[in-house]
C-alpha cells in the first residue's frame, strides 16, 4: 500500500477544505454554532476515507491498542468503520505482523425483522473493540455504541473520534462511559477551524 508520510496532516487539510463551514447552524444536540463540520463529506471521499483509516490506525498504534474490531453508531460512524477495516487489511497485506481490525455497526434500535439484531457485522463475546465516531459534541451517539457493544459482551478498550467539538459536557460524559478506557481524538474543532482559516487566507 502506497502510504503518504503523515496521513493525519493530509486528513486535517481535507477536513478543513471540504467539511468545515462558517455560518449559523443548529446542531443535532439542539444548540447553535457559528461553524459546522460535516465529516461525512471527507470520510466518504475516496482519498478522505483512505486517510481516515490510516490516521486512526496510527493513533491506535501510538497508544498500544490492538482491537479485534472497530464499530460505531449508524450512520456517522459507518464510513469510519469501513475505512479502518479496509486500511487494516491493506497494512496486513504489506506487513504480515499488522493486525486485522474488523468492523461492526450499531443500529439506533433493534430491527423488527430477520434476526432482530442491533449489531451488524463483527460481534464476538469477550473481544476487545474500539468505538469510533466522526464528530463528538455531547458524545451521545458514541455512548450509545459503547453501551450496545458492552451489552453484546464485547470489551470496549477505547473510543475514538475524528473531531471533538470540546463542548463543556461532552468529554466528561464520554470518559464516564468509557469506564477507564481512553477517549481519543484525531483533532479538535479549533484545529480544523484554524486550518480552514489558513486555507482561506492563502
Amino acid at each position: 500500500m502506497n502510504e503518504i508520510p503523515n496521513p493525519r496532516n493530509a486528513l486535517l487539510d481535507l477536513l478543513a477544505r471540504i467539511s468545515f463551514r462558517l455560518g449559523q447552524f443548529t446542531l443535532s444536540s439542539g444548540g447553535t454554532s457559528d461553524y459546522y463540520i460535516d465529516c461525512r463529506t471527507t470520510t466518504l471521499h475516496a482519498e478522505g476515507g483512505r486517510l481516515t483509516g490510516l490516521a486512526i490506525l496510527d493513533l491506535l498504534r501510538e497508544h498500544g491498542l490492538t482491537p479485534a474490531a472497530a464499530g460505531g453508531l449508524t450512520m456517522g460512524a459507518d464510513p469510519v468503520v469501513s475505512a479502518v477495516a479496509i486500511a487494516s487489511a491493506m497494512r496486513a497485506q504489506d506487513d504480515g505482523g499488522a493486525p486485522l481490525i474488523h468492523g461492526f455497526l450499531v443500529r439506533k434500535a433493534e430491527k423488527a425483522h430477520g434476526t432482530g439484531r442491533r449489531i451488524e457485522g463483527f460481534c464476538e463475546r469477550g473481544a476487545s473493540v474500539v468505538i469510533v465516531d466522526d464528530v463528538c459534541t455531547t458524545g451521545a451517539s458514541t455512548i450509545a455504541a459503547i453501551e450496545a457493544a458492552r451489552e453484546a459482551g464485547m470489551q470496549v478498550i477505547a473510543a475514538v473520534c475524528l473531531v471533538e467539538r470540546e463542548e463543556a459536557n461532552g468529554r466528561p460524559a464520554l470518559e464516564t462511559a468509557c469506564q477507564g478506557a481512553p477517549f481519543l481524538r484525531l483533532f479538535t474543532a479549533n484545529e480544523v477551524r484554524a486550518a480552514h482559516v489558513r486555507q482561506q487566507s492563502a
